[in-house]
């Protein structure tokens, strides 16, 4: 199923949401076809005579509104002079009075200024006239014919003037209107009307709720349409579309999935005489397929500076999102009150994960049916006015749940850091949970959230294919993650425990074949593994002289871990020769901490333990399986001694 079907059938199957307004503002309506969101800043009530009512200023959650649209006006309102919208628009539009109070056109308008009014006026006289007109379009032609908007908001302290009656379009005074609240930098003169129509009997005056001024619109649309042709989607001969909408990743997104009106260029490089012998797209399916795709992305989507990333299923089933960590798949972020807390060992084994997973994938399967399909989509933009697919796939349901379901058991760690989202009384909590990163935290391990935005974009569409094609994570990845979390010394603390999880995570599921384990394994002799048990109990040891004696700095075994990494076995005499004072001063307390680096030891091939070859990334899982191990030991020690008193 290509892309644009997949749309179709989506829009299609999910009709009976289009045009419902949701109470939430970050969630943006399905619109109806031929028609388009803008904010409008002011709002004209007039009756079924078109006569003034009254105006006001439309507040700042209620900006979003539903407008009609042409093919023009939705999809090619570029250039010096921007088509009109047919119903709600600008004031220059409007407006009949705006040049006589001092509006400013736009600058394909200065010959003519009138010339706006003039196309708007139009463009309403023949939908007003038509066989598929409507009571309240006729009311607002009545109205705007009047050419005294400008006046009627004035009167109604909605727009001021100054003593020359010229537009006041930036307010210098303390106290702002509500108008310049609502467009801050923006000019007055750029302030866009809708209309409320009050007619007796009608139970919707406001025109961009009522469903059948929308009918209205889109019936009136398909008579103006002339051109006919081969749809490549639908395969019928119909009505084909000569622009495709825009705004899909936001209201102010230019950026186009399909274009052609570079006629003088190079876009058919010699192929075509014209576009449509290219590809011929019927005027509904691109309507209701851009229409769609905008709803999903700005209602689901995932979306990392111009890279948006959407899943979802033509019927609309519940599904769990690729690109989230395991605890959000979950549904659940254990919170730990403080660093103190208690850990209970048991529950790092991968068992209880393995339930829970396995019972959370089962839900997601009952929902789907046997033919249930689900569209995975990333789109990117080159350009401003161009847009790319940079990722698509259409999986089975069940396919789809296997590779997430795989995905979340192979690249998995235990995850422990401060997060900013969970706090009280302004201080960050600590969270934990055993699973896989989300794709936005592994972007951030491997090059930081300092980066250039495209490098990170990138990354996330390579970061893609390994959650839904089941690919095998790139070792470039792989490696620059691991040799971030070594610089210890350069990262924050908590951006360093997150980045040593995180590159333990990746690392593992790299390696799935080698079976690694979250908890320690006390029998694993690799020498990568075990050095990096050896690094762990160093620091142990340093760290817990230092909390005997008050102290609070860096340990060596943090100072040199990047120097460790690279130079093993000569930096692990250094730490050694170190730890001497620290473990004459902690005595006879350090000799389970002795014994258990010697067992290390012991393990150790001599050939292998002499070797200064750099670390593999093994030798992360080796040193927070082992320092994760000598916390939770700890911390049962300390519970046995406060019982005991």
């Amino acid at each position: 199923m290509n892309w644009l079907q997949a749309l179709y059938d989506t829009y299609n199957a999910n009709s009976h949401l289009v045009g419902r307004i949701f109470e939430n503002d970050k969630d943006t309506p399905l619109l109806p076809i031929y028609h388009t969101t803008q904010n409008a800043h002011i709002e004209v009530a007039i009756n079924g005579n078109g006569e003034f009512l009254r105006a006001s200023v439309v507040p700042k959650p209620d900006l979003r509104t539903i407008i009609p649209c042409t093919e023009q006006s939705g999809g090619s309102r570029t250039g010096t002079k921007p088509i009109n919208h047919p119903l709600s628009d600008k004031l220059q539009y409007v407006a009949g009075d705006f040049v006589k109070y001092g509006g400013v056109v736009t600058r394909g308008f200065s010959q003519r200024p009138e010339e706006p009014y003039e196309m708007y006026l139009n463009d309403l006289k023949k939908w007003a006239e038509s066989d598929y007109t409507h009571p309240k379009i006729r009311a607002i032609y009545q109205y705007v014919c009047k050419g005294c908007l400008i006046e009627d908001l004035v009167s109604s302290k909605v727009l001021y003037v100054d003593e020359n009656q010229k537009l006041i379009n930036k307010w210098e005074g303390k106290e702002k209107p509500p108008i310049y609240e609502v467009l801050g930098d923006r000019r007055v003169d750029e302030s866009v009307v809708r209309w409320i129509v009050e007619i007796p009997g009608d139970l919707e005056p406001a025109t961009w709720k009522d469903t059948s001024l929308h009918q209205s619109w889109i019936s009136y649309m398909e008579t103006t349409v002339k051109k006919t042709g081969f749809c490549f989607v639908t395969g019928k001969e119909t009505k084909l579309a000569t622009s495709h909408p825009a705004k899909i990743r936001h209201d102010a997104d230019s950026a186009k999935l399909i274009s052609s009106n570079d006629t003088s260029g190079f876009t058919f490089r010699g192929r075509f005489l014209a576009a449509d012998q290219a590809v011929g797209v019927s005027l509904e399916v691109t309507q209701k397929a851009h229409a769609v795709l905008q709803w999903l992305v700005r209602r689901q989507g995932f979306q990392f500076g111009d890279l948006a990333i959407v899943c979802w299923t033509p019927k609309g089933e519940r599904i769990p999102d690729p690109w989230a960590d395991t605890a959000t798949l979950l549904g659940y972020i254990p919170v730990v009150e403080n660093d103190d807390s208690e850990v209970d060992s048991s529950a790092y084994v991968g068992e209880a994960l393995a339930h829970r997973l396995n019972a959370k994938i089962l839900g997601y399967k009952k929902v789907l049916d046997v033919n249930s399909h689900v569209l995975v989509m990333a789109l990117d933009s080159a350009s401003p006015g161009r847009m790319s697919i940079a990722f698509y796939r259409h999986l089975a349901g069940s396919e789809f749940l296997d590779r997430i379901e795989h995905w979340h058991r192979t690249c998995i760690w235990t995850h422990r850091f401060k997060s900013p989202l969970w706090n009280v009384s302004g201080k960050a909590k600590v969270i934990e949970y055993e699973g896989a990163p989300s794709l936005y935290d592994i972007v951030d391990a491997v090059y930081g959230s300092g980066a250039d935005a495209k490098v990170r974009q990138k990354l996330l569409q390579r970061l893609l294919p390994c959650v839904i094609d089941g690919k095998a994570i790139p070792l470039d990845i792989v490696n620059n993650a691991v040799k971030r979390a070594t610089k210890r010394v350069a990262l924050d603390p908590n951006e360093w425990e997150k980045t040593l999880t995180i590159a333990c995570a990746v690392y593992n599921k790299a390696y799935e074949k080698e079976g690694y384990t979250v908890a320690l394994e006390e029998n694993r002799t690799t020498r990568d593994y075990l050095y990096g048990r050896l690094l762990a109990l160093a620091e142990n040891i340093e760290e817990w002289a230092l909390s005997e004696a008050g102290e609070s700095r860096p340990t060596n075994a943090a100072r040199m871990m990047q120097r460790f990494a690279d130079r093993p076995y000569s930096t692990w005499r250094m730490l050694e020769l170190a730890l001497a004072p620290y473990k004459m001063r902690l005595g006879g307390k350090v000799k389970a901490r002795e014994m258990i680096i010697q067992e290390v030891m012991d393990l150790f091939n001599p050939d292998d333990f002499t070797s200064d070859k750099p670390l593999s990334g093994e030798f992360l899982l080796g040193y927070h399986c082992q320092k994760r191990a000598l916390y939770v030991k700890q911390k049962k020690e300390q519970n046995s001694e406060e019982e005991s008193k």
